[in-house]
Formats: structure tokens, sequence, C-alpha cells
């Protein structure tokens, strides 16, 4: 009889790690010299290497290439004082190709503590790789032009903003936007305008350094940060100019979209990194304010920021938060301007807007109008003006003033709102108004934004009696064909042409025409601005139908107006 449970239990270890040895990870064992001495069939699937092919070899022959002599000598370091490392590791396989892993590599010893061997496992991580570098993409880089997105961009620039602090250098932030992007949407679709942004992030990143770094923030707005371009401001400005310049000359170029040639610019705003102070936020907003600039100046253009430029926009941001309250303080309010017919009888006015602010004293409408059309603030501005001026029309109406009309200015907003003629029709019906005594003022840029809309909308207003004038008549493009179409009950001669009209034998001969030409279409002209009693001999001479201006009053405040009337 023989004991063989030791034996048994010998072989049933050996099986177990013959099993273990065939896991799906790659396993190589070495010598103490570092020979490779046995792998698994893991480790052949994955090299593309026979164990037949490696037996006796250093693993060396796996090397990528990636990782320099630091590397290792923090692994053999691990090794030998810890008997162990584990990390991530670029191979090279049979065929040349590279692949990533993560590897766990063992120092066994035997019992004396003397080394014998190293065991290496590792396991493909390619998937797990990409898919990091997929979330990567997705988290800081803009899908569409694969360009580095908001969040890569603002930590880019910090970086940008340190490195000219630390090297005492400047570098330049652009802000760009595509002039006249939204038509291009609203007209050829989202897909065409999607190639245009495409194309424009490839003509941006051609016209700058590696170094250089090119960022898409959302829409059509794009940026550029220019690192170390220059020791002194002077420096820094002039070579960012002239890649401005170069972006500018790109940009012209005809763009292919759908097999069609297109045109299109862009405006540019530039900003200096050369205050320490400075943060990324308020770069931004320079450089960005400078764009409006260039913009405003006709787009096409690279312009600098200024101090001045912030001024106008921290100024222009107190008006509009003021502006945003006014209307619920009470401060703004109507003036009347007296329009006098042809006997130079006051027959009514033009109604016009102040505004009175508690903080900021009396604010020029030049300066708060357009603005209020920017922010759309104009259309409850624009509700209030119409009651106001229907309020007053009712309270004439019982006094002994009910034959007074009044002129309304109707902006653009105001005007294109699809409910605009519901609007006046139930303002008219509430106050209970004769239509006929409200003419509503259009300017023939809002006329011609949209004819068939104007003409539709005022048709249906005149139908109830409302009138209807033409202001600034002369200042735009107005076409004779249109003219006949719209039905205006009268012309206004913008104040321009009035105001040299008695040096002038040029303005003379336009406002004869246009009083001429009224006549025949059997409208109303108006002129405004007349303030010599000159002018007003040279118009009644021509045939002029009405007048206002200074020569008669400026525009006063309804108690002063209706003692005017008497």
């Amino acid at each position: 009889m023989q004991d063989v449970s030791e034996r048994k239990e010998v072989e049933k270890t050996l099986r177990i790690a013959s099993v273990a040895f065939e896991t799906q990870e790659a396993i190589v064992i070495t010598d103490a010299q570092a020979n490779i001495i046995s792998v698994n069939k893991a480790f052949e699937r994955t090299t593309g290497y026979t164990a037949a092919e490696v037996m006796g070899k250093n693993p060396k022959l796996l090397k990528s290439g990636r990782h320099d002599a630091d590397f290792y000598r923090v692994m053999w370091s691990a090794l030998e004082n810890e008997g162990q490392w584990a990390g991530d590791v670029w191979d090279r396989r049979k065929d040349g190709s590279l692949y990533p892993k993560w590897q766990n590599i063992t120092a066994v010893k035997d019992e004396s503590g003397e080394l014998t061997h190293y065991v290496s496992i590792w396991m493909d991580i390619s998937d797990r790789k990409r898919a990091e570098a997929e979330i990567e993409r997705l988290a800081f880089y803009d899908p569409l032009t694969e360009l580095p997105n908001r969040r890569l961009f603002l930590d880019r620039l910090q970086q940008a903003v340190r490195s000219c602090q630390r090297s005492g250098t400047h570098g330049a932030l652009f802000f760009m936007d595509i002039d006249n992007f939204k038509q291009l949407n609203d007209t050829q679709g989202h897909a065409v305008g999607d190639k245009l942004l495409i194309e424009v992030a490839a003509r941006l990143k051609s016209c700058v350094r590696e170094t250089d770094s090119v960022a898409r923030l959302g829409g059509d707005e794009f940026v550029v940060i220019l690192s170390e371009i220059g020791n002194s401001p002077i420096e820094a400005a002039k070579t960012a100019e002239t890649v401005a310049q170069k972006i500018l000359s790109a940009m012209r170029n005809p763009f292919n979209l759908d097999e069609h040639a297109c045109h299109y610019s862009m405006s540019i705003g530039i900003c200096l990194c050369k205050d320490a102070g400075t943060d990324t936020d308020e770069l931004l907003k320079r450089a960005d304010t400078a764009m409006y600039q260039a913009k405003a100046a006709g787009g096409d253009a690279a312009h600098f920021f200024e101090a001045s430029m912030q001024e106008a926009v921290k100024s222009r941001a107190l008006l509009e938060g003021h502006l945003r309250t006014a209307l619920d303080k009470r401060e703004l309010c109507l003036y009347y301007q007296q329009q006098l017919d042809n006997e130079l009888n006051i027959n009514g006015a033009e109604v016009l807007l102040r505004w009175f602010s508690a903080d900021l004293g009396s604010i020029s409408p030049v300066q708060f109008i357009p603005l209020a059309e920017e922010t759309g603030l104009i259309l409850p501005i624009g509700n209030y003006v119409l009651e106001t001026a229907c309020t007053q029309l009712k309270k004439w109406q019982r006094a002994a003033h009910g034959s007074l009309k009044l002129a309304v200015n109707v902006s653009a907003r105001q005007f294109r709102q699809k409910q605009f003629v519901n609007q006046v029709e139930t303002i008219i019906s509430c106050f209970a108004i004769d239509p006929a005594l409200l003419k509503l003022e259009l300017t023939e840029s809002v006329v011609l934004d949209d004819v068939e809309d104007t003409i539709s909308k005022m048709r249906d207003l005149k139908k109830i009696g409302v009138l209807f004038s033409m202001d600034d008549f002369g200042t735009g493009y107005s076409s004779l064909s249109y003219l006949k179409r719209l039905p205006f009950d009268q012309i206004k001669i913008d104040q321009s042409f009035v105001r040299d009209l008695v040096l002038d034998k040029s303005d003379r001969v336009l406002v004869k025409t246009i009083i001429e030409m009224a006549r025949n279409f059997d409208v109303e002209v108006i002129a405004e601005g007349v303030e010599t009693n000159d002018q007003l001999i040279i118009l009644q001479d021509m045939g002029c139908n009405a007048y206002q201006g200074y020569l008669f009053g400026k525009p006063v405040a309804v108690d002063e107006f209706e003692r005017l009337v008497g």
C-alpha cells in the first residue's frame, strides 16, 4: 500500500494552475535576467508572436517607443524596492501596430529571498482607451467642426494668460462671427449653414500657427488665441493685425455650398492679453465688444478693443437697466409737436416720446429708442404710446378739440408683429375713438422690409378708417411701383431736404418733384423741420399741403399744446 494523497493534491494544484495560466489576460514569465521562459495563448493572440518566437528573448522586443527612459526607470525601481509595478503601457505587436494595455508585473522570490522570476500579466485596453477618447471629445470638442469647445477654450485661455505673464510677452484674443450667417440659415437651411461652419473652421486653422488655438464657442462664434506674439504691445498688435488680415482674406474667397459659390465675411474683435490683473472673462468681454464695433462698421473688418468701447458698453447696460423700469416708474411721457394745414391752422400733432429718468435725468430719444428696438422693449413702449395717444384723442373728442388728429410713429418690430392689426383695432374699440383721427407713421425701411405684409396690414386698418403717413420720405429707396400700391394718405418730406431748401437748388428740385408726384397720386404732403419763413414761402409756392417744425413750435407737454390750440 502507498499513500498517494500528496501526489494527488499536487496534480490538482497543477491542473488549477494550468487553467489559470490560460486565462483571457496575457501572461509572460521570465527568469531573473528577464528572459522569457513561458507565455500563454492570450499572449500569442494579443502580440501576434508564437511562444517559440519569443522564448529566451527579453520582453523589450514589444516596446512601442512611446515611453522614455524615465518611465522604465520608475518601473524597475518599483520592482526592486516593492516587488511589484502596475500601470498603463503602450506596446507593439508583431505586425508593428501599437496598442495600450494595463500591465501588472510581480517579482517572484524563493524561500531565501532570492529573485527567481518575473511574472507579467496584462490585458488589451484599446476599447477602454477609445471610449475615454470619445468621452473627452464630447466633453471638450465641438462635434460639428471638431474644434475645441467653450470649456476647453477657457482652459487654454487661462494657460495662455499665465504663459504670457511668466514670459513677459503679449498674446492676443480674437472674437469672431460670420457676417449675415442668420440669413444663410433662414434661407438655405441649417444643413448648408453647418457646411459653412465646417469650412470656416478649416480656414481659421490654416491661418494660425500650430501653437495657437482655434475654438468654436457656439453658433457662428469662433475664437483664436495667439500666444507670445510680441515683447511690447505695439509689436503684439502688429502681429495680431497681420493674422487678422490673413483671416479676413481667407474668408473672402468663395465658399462652395451645395455646388453654389457663396461669399461670406467675418467681423473680428481683438484684445491684447497684456494686463496681469485681467481675468479671462474680462478678456472675452473686451474682444466681444471690439467685434461688435467691427460689425457696426459694416463687417468684414477687424477692430481692436479700446477702453472707450468698454465704457460705452457699461453705459449702455446702465441705460438698459433703467429703461426696463421706466414704464413702471411712469418716467415715459408724450410730447406733442403741432402740425398745420396749408392755411397754417393747427389740425393735429405728432406725438413724440420723452424720457425723464429720476436717476439719469432727461434722456434723448436718439439714445433710448434704438436701445428699445434692440432689446425688444419697443413692444411694450410702443403699445403704451398708442394707448396714451388714443386716450388723449378720446379726451379731445369729449371737449372742444374733437377734430385734432394725432400722428403716432410705429417701429419696425412693432409693425411686424402678427397681431399688430388686432392690437390697433382693440385699442381703438376700447377707447371708442374715431379711427380717422389716428395717423400711423411708417418709415421707408419698415415699408420695404416686407411690402406684401405691409400692404395687407395697411389695407386691414384702412378698412376701419385709420390713416397712414410715410415718414422720412426720400431718404431710402422707395419705388414708384411700391408707392402706387401702398395706401398712404400722406407723405412726409424729410427735414434733411427742407433744411437746405433755400440755398440748395438740388433740394428744391427734389422737394418739388415729391410734391408733384404726391399730387398725382392724390396723396397729401407734409414738410417737417420747417424752421424759417423763407423755407415756408418756398414750400407754399410749391403747393405743399401741411407743415411741421420749430417755426411753429417745439414739441411740448399736452397742457401747453392745448393752450396753443386755444
